[in-house]
């Protein structure tokens, strides 16, 4: 409707949405499926009693009267979701209700389609000519590491099979072997990351797949999805896909293009504001530790926060014993992992491997800073405890992700869904906040009726593209409407920057 300039609203009920905030790891949303679960209605089933059937569509009866019977299935098949639309909205809107999740679905979710849409029509400009000489360069530098491998290994063989590359490095380079397939042996990631100093080999090798990996998704993968009258990639952005209400997006993921490694971070500087435009980012700063010191009340945290104190350094003082102002870079580095960590429910092993040190080392401290943060350790007891009894866990505007993995036989499962029961609230909330700024931020460019579009969501960052003349005021709206969507004890802050192209945003 948007390519033909009409603006549709009045948009108040989606039955996919609903069912998705019914229950967000169903995954199985067509109306058939909502019709069988919520209305106890089989569609083709019902169809086929009443002497309605597909026909199946051939050549030779296009243009025959079975053509017409196959028309006239799509017309009462039409009908039947209609009438299950109208039926599933008492019955799902009624279910919601219980929830007490109204607000989530009338004043986040609803409103959010059209952001989306918007979002995903105007899409973002990318430059194909250096997209195509990025590649160019990989190109050269995978054959520069092809020939590097090469020479260290003794032999050429085809670096991409596992089964050549396993037979080279374990029984010809005589490396040592830490697991072995019904195919051959190992050379995941982990274990090449193991044999790192066994030999100079394994550095090219990760570094060769690595931009093996950037070229093929990336370069080439991206290629594609440049819309040839457009030259902008129309990502689809997905609000049902999720288990805790975060945004996703496919056909390319914009979502993932790398941050960490700075070759693959290169990748943004082919994504560009148009000429007489520029790109506004804004990006929430320590979103889900703000949110943790809300829920969980904790003094520590909540005063670091209030204060403006660094939260890593903060942790790092009270772990390690040692002042603020003596808090090395190694430590406060320790800190922001196990800070980190603790949103995710990281393990002792877990955090012994990121941070390459011992897992007793690593488990002692998790204990310390959950003997500092007591009342993290609470909320961490309480919430999964509640999760159990419940069969979900939820956020701070009722987001349910039930649970069903607390109740399972196996340890690690359950261990899974201690996990997800922490996390949830944290990272659910989260994605919450966000999305009442987004349609802040979107009303807000429209009222102002300002040449400024929301292009790009990525979990705790919103990017714009607006006129050059109208950043300022862009700006300010983005800055006041993230840091505003909601009220807090704890204030979100929000890091604004601009660039003419992605890479430099940040």
């Amino acid at each position: 409707m948007k390519q033909t300039e009409i603006d549709l609203n009045g948009i108040y009920f989606d039955a996919e949405i609903a069912a998705y905030i019914l229950n967000p790891t169903n995954n199985h949303y067509s109306i058939e499926e909502l019709s069988n679960q919520y209305l106890n209605l089989d569609i083709e089933n019902y169809l086929e009693n009443a002497g309605i059937k597909q026909e199946k569509q051939t050549q030779m009866t296009l243009f025959s009267q079975e053509q017409d019977e196959s028309l006239n299935f799509e017309k009462y098949q039409n009908s039947m979701y209609v009438y299950a639309i109208y039926k599933l909205e008492d019955v799902m809107m009624k279910k919601i209700e219980e929830y007490n999740s109204l607000e989530l679905f009338q004043n986040i979710e609803m409103p959010l389609v059209k952001v989306l849409a918007s979002m995903q029509y105007d899409g973002i400009y990318v430059d194909k000519e250096e997209l195509i000489a990025f590649g160019d360069k990989l190109k050269e530098q995978i054959e520069t590491l092809k020939q590097e491998i090469y020479s260290l290994s003794g032999e050429e063989f085809n670096i991409n099979s596992t089964q050549q590359l396993g037979i080279v490095l374990f029984e010809k380079l005589k490396l040592p072997v830490y697991k072995k397939t019904k195919k051959g042996y190992s050379t995941d990631v982990d274990i090449l990351e193991k044999l790192k100093s066994e030999h100079p080999v394994i550095e090219k090798i990760l570094d060769y797949r690595t931009l093996m990996k950037l070229n093929s998704t990336y370069v080439e993968g991206l290629l594609p999805y440049a819309n040839i009258k457009t030259s902008r990639i129309h990502s689809y952005f997905h609000q049902t896909i999720t288990a805790t209400g975060r945004i996703s997006s496919t056909e390319p993921n914009l979502q993932n293009i790398p941050t960490r490694l700075e070759l693959g971070k290169q990748i943004r500087k082919a994504f560009k504001a148009t000429e007489g435009n520029t790109f506004i980012d804004a990006d929430y700063s320590q979103i889900e530790l703000r949110i943790l010191a809300n829920i969980s009340k904790d003094k520590n945290m909540m005063q670091a926060f209030l204060h403006g104190e660094d939260i890593h350094k903060q942790v790092a003082s009270k772990v390690f014993n040692v002042p603020l102002d003596e808090v090395t870079k190694e430590q406060r580095s320790a800190a922001k992992a196990v800070n980190f960590g603790i949103v995710y429910g990281i393990s002792g092993f877990g955090l012994a491997e990121q941070l390459g040190i011992g897992r007793k080392k690593a488990e002692n401290y998790i204990n310390q800073y959950l003997e500092k943060y007591e009342g993290i350790k609470t909320f961490m007891n309480d919430v999964v405890e509640e999760a159990k009894e419940k069969g979900y866990a939820e956020t701070l505007y009722h987001r349910r992700r039930y649970i069903p993995e607390l109740s399972s036989n196996n340890y690690m499962v359950r261990q899974f869904g201690s996990r997800a029961a922490m996390n949830t609230p944290i990272q659910g909330t989260a994605a919450d906040i966000m999305k009442i700024a987004m349609i802040k931020v979107f009303n807000k460019l429209k009222e102002e009726k300002l040449d400024a579009k929301l292009i790009l969501q990525i979990h705790d960052e919103l990017l714009i593209e607006c006129k050059i003349e109208q950043k300022e005021k862009v700006k300010k709206i983005l800055k006041d409407c993230m840091e505003q969507a909601v009220s807090l004890d704890i204030p979100l802050e929000v890091e604004v920057s601009e660039a003419d192209n992605w890479y430099e945003v940040k």
